[in-house]
C-alpha cells in the first residue's frame, strides 16, 4: 500500500485548507469510537477461526485474476492497485467534505469578526484498524463488505470553541445538498458513561471518478475545544494501561469531564456577558457569530430531505431526526 496515502500515528492539521495529501490513522478509543482499546496486531485468527487478512487477500487474488493477471507479480501488482483505489476512494470523499469545511471557515475568517471553527483534523484508518472492525463487526472481509460496514474509515474532527458554535456548524455543514446524512450519535447531549462527549455525524459524499460516480461515507466529529482536550488525554491514559484503567484512575477522568463541561458553560456565559460580543453572543440555536442564516440565506436542503419546504432552515434537531430515517438503509 505504499502507493496510497500514507499512515501516521496523529491527525494532521487542515489549517492551510489544501486538500490532505497525506492522512494519519486515528487513534481508536472512546475519543475515535469508543471501542478498541489496544493497538493489538490483526495478524491473528478471530474466535470463530476467521483470518480477516487471508480471506481479504484471497478476494483480491481472485479479482487479480479476473482482471487478466497472470503470474506471482502481476498479480500482485494489480493487488497493490485495487487496495491503493480503495483507499484513494476514502481520502477523495475526505477532501470533498474538508473543502466545504474550509470553505466556511474561510468565509468567516475573511468576512466576520469571528469563526466558529478552530481546528480541523483529519485521518484515514489503515488496514489495520480496518480489519480490526471487520473482527469485532463479524461483517464479511471483503472490499464490499467494508464499504457497507464500516463508515469512519474517512474522519474529520472539527474543534469549535463553544457547544452553540458545535451545533451550527453541524447545520452548515449537513444542510448542504450534495451531502446525505447517514447516521447522528449526540454524545454532546447524551455523554458516554466514561463522560465523553463529541457530536458525531456520518455522510455521504459523492466522488466523481473519471468513469463513475462513488458514494463515500465520511465520519465528522464535532466539539469543542474543552472536549478534545478531555478525550485527547482520556485516549492516552488508555493506552499507557493497555486498556485496563484502574477504577481510582476512570473515576477523575469522569469527574474532570464533568469539570470540562462545566468550564464550556462557564466560558459561554462569560461571552455573553462580554459587553463588545453582545450584538454576536448566540441564543438557543445560534451561533457565536449571531443568529443562523435565515431561509434564504441557507442552501437548498436537498433530495435528502424527502418534500422540503424551500422557506424551511433546517435546524439540527430537524437534520437528526432524518439521519435516524435512513439509518435503516
Amino acid at each position: 500500500m505504499s502507493s496510497g496515502p500514507s499512515m501516521e500515528t496523529e491527525f494532521p492539521s487542515a489549517r492551510d485548507g489544501r486538500a490532505a495529501a497525506h492522512a494519519a490513522e486515528a487513534p481508536a478509543g472512546s475519543e475515535a469510537d469508543g471501542d478498541a482499546r489496544s493497538g493489538t496486531q490483526l495478524a491473528r485468527r478471530g474466535d470463530d477461526g476467521r483470518d480477516p487478512y487471508q480471506q481479504l487477500f484471497n478476494q483480491l487474488q481472485d479479482n487479480a485474476g479476473k482482471n487478466g493477471s497472470t503470474g506471482a507479480v502481476p498479480r500482485m501488482i494489480d493487488i497493490r492497485r485495487q487496495l491503493t483505489e480503495f483507499q484513494l476512494h476514502y481520502k477523495f470523499g475526505m477532501d470533498e467534505v474538508l473543502t466545504k469545511i474550509n470553505v466556511l471557515r474561510e468565509e468567516f475568517e475573511h468576512t466576520r469578526d469571528y469563526s466558529p471553527i478552530e481546528h480541523v483534523n483529519y485521518r484515514l484508518k489503515s488496514l489495520d484498524r480496518i480489519l480490526e472492525k471487520v473482527d469485532r463487526y463479524g461483517c464479511e472481509p471483503t472490499l464490499e463488505g467494508i464499504r457497507g460496514a464500516i463508515r469512519d474509515i474517512a474522519g474529520i474532527r472539527i474543534t469549535c470553541s463553544f457547544v452553540s458554535d458545535a451545533y451550527w456548524v453541524a447545520e452548515m455543514l449537513c444542510s448542504q445538498p450534495d451531502l446525505r446524512v447517514v447516521e447522528v450519535k449526540d454524545y454532546i447531549h447524551r455523554p458516554k458513561p466514561n463522560g465523553y462527549k463529541s457530536l458525531h455525524v456520518i455522510v455521504q459524499v459523492p466522488v466523481f471518478l473519471s468513469n463513475r460516480t462513488e458514494f463515500v461515507y465520511v465520519e465528522v466529529q464535532i466539539r469543542t475545544v474543552a472536549m478534545d482536550f478531555w478525550a485527547s488525554l482520556e485516549h492516552k491514559i488508555y493506552y499507557t494501561y493497555d486498556g485496563e484503567v484502574p477504577d481510582e484512575i476512570l473515576e477523575e477522568l469522569h469527574d474532570a469531564a464533568q469539570k470540562a463541561d462545566a468550564l464550556d458553560r462557564q466560558m459561554a456565559e462569560i461571552r455573553d456577558r462580554v459587553t463588545s460580543l453582545k450584538e454576536q453572543a448566540p441564543t438557543s440555536g445560534q451561533g457565536a457569530t449571531g443568529p443562523t442564516p435565515d431561509a434564504q440565506d441557507r442552501p437548498d436542503s436537498g433530495r435528502w430531505f424527502p418534500e422540503a419546504d424551500a422557506s424551511q432552515a433546517w435546524r439540527w434537531e430537524d437534520i437528526a431526526a432524518q439521519a435516524s430515517s435512513f439509518s435503516g438503509d
